[in-house]
C-alpha cells in the first residue's frame, strides 16, 4: 500500500507528519500520524482509543468534567463526547500543528467533532496542565500521549507514568474519579505505581487484528474511592 504526505510540521521536539495511506482493495484510505518517524496512530484501528474512554466512563458515576492528555486523531475525544453525562471536555495537546489540522479540516472529521460546545482544546504539556488545574476539579483524566510507558513519543513523557505525576493527577479528581492510561504493551511497573497511588486499579487487555497480525493493547485504570478526598487514600 502506498501513502502520500498531506501535512508536516516542525517544532523543538522534532517533526510531526500526517500521511494518507491507500487502503486495500475495497477499503477506504486511512490517515496515519507519525512523530519523529514513530507511528502514533491511524484511522484503521481505533477501537482501543475508544475503549480507553468507554472503560473510564463506565467506572465513574458522574463524569461531568473530563481532561484528555493527547489529541491524536480525535477518537478518544469523540467517544467521551458521545456520553451525555459529560458537560466539559478539555483536550490538552502539546503540538499546535495537530490542533490546527483538526480545526482546519486537514483531519477531515476534526471540525465536526470540535464544534461540540463542551470541547476546549488547550495547547500545552499535559504535566503543566495537570499541575495548574484546581484540585478536585475533574472526574476523569485520560492519558493517551504515547504508545504507553514503554514506547514514548518524547523521552520527557516518562515522568507521566511515575509516582509524582500520578499523585498530582489523583489530586485533580473529585471523589469517585479515575485516571485511565492506554498502552501498546503490558506495563507492570505502571500497574504497581497506580496501585500505590489509587484506591483500586483495573487492567484490561484488548486483542485486535492489524492486517495480518494479532496485537494486544492494554488499558490501565486507577480509581479514587467515592468517599475519599483527592489528597488522601
Amino acid at each position: 500500500m502506498g501513502s502520500i504526505e498531506i501535512a508536516r510540521a516542525e517544532s523543538e521536539r522534532g517533526e510531526l507528519v500526517l500521511r494518507r495511506r491507500q487502503g486495500e482493495a475495497g477499503s477506504p484510505a486511512a490517515l496515519e500520524l507519525r512523530a519523529n518517524g514513530v507511528f502514533v496512530m491511524d484511522t484503521v484501528e481505533t477501537t482501543t482509543e475508544r475503549a480507553l474512554a468507554a472503560m473510564a466512563l463506565a467506572a465513574v458515576a458522574e463524569p461531568r468534567a473530563v481532561m484528555i492528555g493527547g489529541l491524536g486523531l480525535g477518537f478518544t475525544m469523540h467517544e467521551v463526547l458521545a456520553d451525555p453525562r459529560v458537560e466539559r471536555c478539555v483536550v490538552v495537546e502539546l503540538e499546535q500543528a495537530l490542533v490546527d489540522w483538526m480545526r482546519d479540516g486537514t483531519i477531515e472529521h476534526g471540525p465536526g467533532v470540535i464544534a461540540d460546545s463542551r470541547v476546549r482544546l488547550v495547547v500545552a504539556d499535559i504535566a503543566a496542565a495537570v499541575a495548574e488545574a484546581r484540585p478536585a476539579s475533574y472526574d476523569l483524566l485520560l492519558l493517551d500521549v504515547d504508545n504507553g510507558p514503554g514506547y514514548l513519543v518524547h523521552d520527557a513523557n516518562a515522568a507521566l507514568y511515575e509516582n509524582h505525576f500520578l499523585q498530582r493527577a489523583r489530586d485533580l479528581l473529585r471523589p469517585g474519579g479515575a485516571v485511565a492510561v492506554w498502552s501498546a504493551a503490558e506495563a507492570p511497573d505502571l500497574e504497581e505505581t497506580l496501585t500505590a497511588v489509587f484506591s483500586s486499579v483495573r487492567v484490561e487487555r484488548y486483542d485486535v487484528r492489524l492486517g495480518e497480525r494479532d496485537e494486544h493493547y492494554w488499558l490501565y485504570l486507577g480509581c479514587l474511592g467515592p468517599g475519599r478526598s483527592p489528597t488522601g487514600r
